[in-house]
């Protein structure tokens, strides 16, 4: 573990990037693609092969998150905005009681 949170900080060093956008499970998952690619002599070191853009695919870094948006259930919005059920609500999160 602490090999992987060493060279996911060496990542995110390399392509200046804050530590908690780089996956660590990707770089673990990564090791794999590192390896073969250094058995056939096209890499030779791991931190510089998981910051080359040509590894993208790879997902060692982090995608960023839709915003939560609410889901609109009124079947005409425009003349029902301002109603009890105009917003798709969650049953188990919307329940006062148990």
């Amino acid at each position: 573990m602490l090999m992987k949170v060493d060279l996911g900080d060496a990542v995110a060093d390399e392509l200046n990037l804050p530590f908690e956008q780089i996956s660590l499970e990707m770089i673990y998952r990564g090791l794999y693609h590192f390896n073969v690619a250094y058995n056939k002599g096209k890499a030779n070191h791991p931190v510089q092969y998981f910051s080359d853009p040509k590894n993208q695919h790879l997902g060692i870094v982090k995608r960023k998150r839709k915003p939560n948006t609410k889901l609109i259930i009124a079947p005409f919005p425009d003349r029902q905005r301002g109603q009890e059920n105009f917003f798709f609500q969650n049953p188990l999160t919307s329940c006062s009681s148990a």
